[in-house]
């Protein structure tokens, strides 16, 4: 079993959530300047590389950690992050979301303060908190080279993959998709779509247990099983599918059958009708 220095990872996670909220206030400067706050979302992904750069970077300056631990937790979270961001890029563009436009329009005093506490600081938080596994993951000591922390690493890696495959064939072919006008209104329920609304959403819960099983080969990782846990249930009940339910319910034709006959969020088999 690994060792942990409890004190060390508590000043990571200061300088972690200094660092967090200098990049959300730099956002949100850069969103006034350019007049649309949903630059914010291209911000998320990256938010969690700074998270694991900054773990490392400190933990080996006070020679803490494993390195291999250290720079697969990186590397997987870099790949995911990068590739999310580019993806959100893309797809936003130039144009606001609607949801900033309603947060503004509900605004009583300053627009720009009140979407900096409702939107910048709750993004910083929830981020601080979700990313907790991959700051354990730069102060554990030990290389997962046996017993139960090689198996919990390997089978992060898998879970990651699965995560990681489904958000990125998920997106591609949403998007693909919607490059057809023929297709504009209609419900996708092709591919990936078929077996589960929200193929996009179900690989980013993964990727974040994938990436907690990293460190659940020790209990101190065990201890952060809350994190994932919680972004589950965000992505399942919060801003996730739920929301993208209720609005897709409105706007595209057929949605209510896709809905009876598709699971909501992990893969399954299409219900038979």
């Amino acid at each position: 079993m690994t060792d942990l220095d409890w004190g060390a990872l508590g000043v990571n996670a200061l300088i972690t959530l200094g660092v967090l909220l200098a990049v959300f206030t730099s956002t949100w400067l850069l969103a006034l300047q350019l007049g649309r706050h949903s630059v914010v979302d291209v911000v998320w992904g990256p938010g969690f590389v700074v998270v694991s750069l900054v773990g490392l970077v400190i933990a080996r300056a006070g020679d803490h950690g494993d390195l291999g631990r250290q720079l697969l937790a990186l590397g997987l979270t870099a790949a995911w992050g990068l590739r999310l961001a580019v993806h959100i890029g893309r797809r936003n563009g130039s144009r606001e979301d609607p949801r900033y436009e309603e947060i503004q329009a509900r605004a009583t005093g300053s627009p720009a303060a009140h979407l900096y506490r409702r939107v910048y600081l709750p993004q910083t938080a929830v981020l601080f908190v979700v990313s907790l596994p991959l700051q354990v993951a730069a102060y554990q000591e030990g290389p997962a080279t046996s017993g139960w922390p090689l198996v919990a690493a390997l089978l992060g890696v898998v879970v990651w993959s699965v995560g990681f495959t489904f958000e990125t064939v998920g997106d591609w072919q949403l998007e693909r998709f919607k490059a057809d006008p023929a297709n504009s209104g209609e419900v996708n329920d092709r591919g990936l779509w078929r077996y589960t609304r929200h193929p996009n959403y179900f690989g980013d819960a993964a990727v974040m247990w994938g990436l907690w099983l990293l460190t659940a080969g020790h209990w101190s990782g065990l201890v952060f099983v809350l994190c994932p846990v919680l972004m589950t249930l965000n992505l399942v009940k919060g801003s996730g599918a739920a929301m993208t339910d209720r609005r897709m319910m409105s706007s595209r034709r057929g949605f209510a059958a896709y809905v009876d006959r598709t699971s909501g969020f992990f893969p399954l088999p299409p219900k038979e009708r």
